[in-house]
């Protein structure tokens, strides 16, 4: 190949006229798996899936970042923060912005002021311009320390940006967390923060727990089938009973909104599942969605179909898959839990060990300060006639106390006593000096015992969390167990379907003769004069023919009794179950060109048969044996049939057409 793009290629040609390139060891095809292997990391471990360190995606990570590199208590605007994220995010800033928006709506980590949208209803928040935001005294508290925390360039190199933050909460259970990558996606279902914290103490105290979901939305919530974030959870919404036939639905599942739930309400209506009059949505800071009832209807029974039918009641699936070390990892509840608890104790170590650093840092230069002053070493300096001479002079005066202190000292030490102004040295007190260095010892001591004891010391500090912010996250999702609702039950009777014979149409929307009463779950048979029969969903209008012999609600083991004339004027006749069938397939129960001049379900066991000469004639049966569909049947008459009926019909008499004789005997 010539041109641009010639050298992708290894060669010509092959035999079939592929280019090498495609083959197993061609260029382009290693360029692509490489690029594509590539996006997909990226796609991963940069956007999609949370982190198991602190449990946050890239884009909130650098969200909060952006709120405390500007924190200073007042809010400010999101239009800000985003523009301030972006120098850290290398995407647009719809997804910031959104992504910023929903860690407010989570109520844990930013605070919102302004129109933050609707969880309820799900209306959009205002503009980006409009609204303000700030970090929570949580937030503020509990994810920052830069002195525990890695950072690295930003994506153009001009900032740093943090690797993880030292988050001391279990945030990916707090706040839950959805992602979509290549070739896997993550859910992870809403905690309460109370019982988590409360199941760390657990661990770190080797007791049993156990957690699970709960949503801001509230509601009730079926956790049989969680599995420790394996499973699955069953969520209903809160539904009253009002006044004046009247249903209120209190709360919306998790996922959905009040509009997605009327909307399933109204489409359930439609579909004659719910007999109800009207809906009236009177939602504000609570949910409040009102359901007229038709007069007449059993409000308990609406309300079992409200969760039948409709949004009122959904299913969550969980999956939790996270980063660790750099790769996708699938993880239960407890596995990230404790391993939340193991950051938390190492966390905290490493905060003590730099406050003890701190304190020590802090004997040390109030211990140089009271010897430089005591022993009038600053004295030394007036004949010292350079500064190295100057800095020496000092060193030595202090080396000689070298007892007295917790480590060598350094120039960075002689600095520091060079800078003591002169005001200070004469007011300087003794006394309060030694105090402030038994204060920080006894602080050293404290911090030490912390250490040897360091279990203790965070739960400890766990139930300090609790008690200070316990009470503004109550559990909201109220945990029961649902029984189980008999769908066919509430649906047995919803649909009626008429037969109009003048056109040939069956449905529950058409007007004619009334066939049968359904549910909408039933499969419907029909079968023809021909013998052609078919089974489908109860119709809205189906054209099926104007000579329809059955309509019935199909039972595959059921027992019939057919008798139909054949195209050489033969009767058949066959006891039949029509078995397993195909939706919407046309089947046989007749042989072609002919014509079904009898059919009944209920399986007689005599046949009453007028001629339409004279005379007739009754069957016994008896001796009949169940047969497959598609058998011919046994011969009954090669007479012309006035009348056949399965049951004796006035005026017949033995003694006239004699005893029921069996078709064997024929």
């Amino acid at each position: 190949m010539s041109g641009p793009q010639g050298d992708l290629f290894d060669g010509p040609e092959d035999g079939d006229g592929a280019p090498q390139a495609w083959q197993e060891d061609g260029r382009l095809r290693r360029l692509i798996d490489d690029n594509f292997v590539r996006y997909a990391s990226y796609v991963i471990r940069d956007r999609a899936i949370p982190d198991l360190a602190d449990g946050l995606k890239p884009v909130q990570r650098r969200i909060l970042h952006s709120l405390k590199e500007n924190d200073d208590g007042k809010f400010i605007k999101v239009a800000n923060i985003v523009g301030h994220t972006m120098q850290y995010h290398p995407h647009g800033d719809a997804s910031i912005t959104e992504a910023l928006v929903g860690l407010a709506n989570k109520g844990y980590l930013i605070e919102g002021q302004g129109n933050f949208g609707n969880l309820f209803t799900g209306d959009p928040a205002a503009a980006a311009r409009y609204i303000e935001c700030r970090l929570t005294e949580l937030a503020r508290r509990e994810l920052f320390n830069d002195e525990l925390t890695k950072f690295v360039p930003s994506y153009d190199g001009r900032k740093q940006e943090p690797v993880a933050l030292p988050a001391k909460l279990p945030l990916m259970l707090m706040q839950g967390a959805e992602g979509i990558a290549v070739g896997l996606s993550t859910r992870v279902l809403p905690h309460n923060f109370v019982e988590l914290l409360r199941a760390q103490i657990a661990i770190l105290e080797k007791k049993p727990f156990d957690v699970v979901p709960d949503f801001r939305q509230g509601g009730l919530m079926d956790a049989a089938e969680y599995d420790r974030g394996r499973g699955r959870v069953r969520l209903r919404a809160k539904i009253e009973l009002g006044k004046d036939n009247m249903v209120l639905v209190r709360s919306v599942p998790y996922g959905t909104t009040t509009d997605s739930v009327i909307a399933s309400i109204e489409t359930a209506a439609r579909k004659k599942k719910l007999a109800i009059k009207s809906i009236d949505d009177f939602t504000a800071e609570q949910v409040e969605i009102q359901v007229a009832l038709k007069p007449g209807k059993n409000p308990d029974k609406t309300i079992q179909a409200l969760y039948a039918f409709t949004q009122c009641e959904v299913a969550l699936s969980a999956r939790i898959v996270v980063i660790h070390k750099n790769r996708p990892v699938e993880m239960t509840v407890d596995e990230v839990l404790r391993h939340n608890t193991r950051a938390l104790v190492k966390t905290l170590r490493r905060e003590l060990e730099a406050e003890r650093r701190k304190k020590i840092d802090e004997i040390h230069a109030k211990t140089l300060v009271r010897i430089f002053i005591e022993n009038r070493i600053y004295k030394r300096i007036e004949e010292c006639t350079s500064y190295a001479d100057v800095q020496k002079a000092v060193l030595d005066g202090v080396n000689g106390f070298r007892i007295l202190l917790k480590r060598d000292v350094t120039l960075k030490d002689v600095e520091m006593l060079l800078g003591i102004k002169i005001k200070r040295i004469s007011r300087y007190d003794m006394d309060r000096n030694r105090k402030e260095i038994a204060d920080l010892e006894d602080g050293v001591e404290k911090i030490e015992h912390d250490l040897a004891h360091l279990t203790d010391y965070c739960v400890r500090y766990i139930r300090s969390l609790l008690r200070k912010y316990g009470a503004d996250h109550p559990r909201r999702t109220e945990l029961t167990s649902f029984e189980a609702i008999e769908v066919r039950d509430l649906t047995s009777n919803e649909l009626t379907l008429c037969y109009d014979s003048e056109k040939g149409y069956l449905g529950h929307t058409i007007s004619g003769e009334e066939m049968l009463q359904c549910s909408s779950l039933d499969k419907i048979l029909h079968v023809r004069a021909d013998g052609v029969y078919k089974v489908t969903p109860p119709p809205d209008k189906l054209f099926v023919d104007r000579d329809m012999q059955f309509c019935g609600v199909i039972d595959r083991e059921r027992v019939f009794v057919v008798i139909y004339r054949d195209e050489d004027g033969l009767h058949h006749l066959k006891r039949f179950a029509f078995g397993g069938t195909i939706l919407n397939r046309e089947y046989r129960c007749a042989p072609p060109r002919s014509t079904i001049v009898f059919l009944s379900e209920s399986d007689p066991r005599v046949i009453y048969v007028r001629y339409k000469n004279a005379g007739g004639q009754a069957f016994d049966l008896a001796d009949v044996a169940p047969r497959n569909v598609k058998t011919r049947g046994k011969l009954m008459t090669s007479k012309t049939i006035e009348s056949i009926h399965a049951s004796r019909p006035r005026g017949w008499s033995d003694k006239r057409f004699g005893r029921p004789r069996s078709l064997l005997d024929l």
